[in-house]
């Protein structure tokens, strides 16, 4: 992840970028042309049987997710020699 310090910045792009609004979208414009765009990222869409899936996974505390988790690689593991 990069960084970027506003105080390093002039003071215009700095306040621009400050009074960014919770979801709102920055178009980075360099002679006239879009270069960029920063923005929230969309969450990617569930996959199917995720619901069910995490209905399961909330039922199971720390070490019992832990546990199955490590059975099923367990599982896998001797399966695959």
């Amino acid at each position: 992840m990069k960084q970027l310090d506003l105080d390093d910045l002039p003071p215009r792009a700095a306040q621009l970028l400050a009074g960014l609004e919770a979801g709102e979208v920055l178009v980075l414009v360099q002679n006239g042309l879009a270069v960029g765009r920063l923005g929230p990222v969309p969450s990617p869409p569930p996959a199917p049987g995720a619901e069910e899936a995490a209905e399961g996974a909330s039922t199971l505390t720390g070490e019992a997710r832990a546990a199955e988790i490590f059975e099923q690689f367990r599982s896998l593991m001797e399966d695959e020699f």
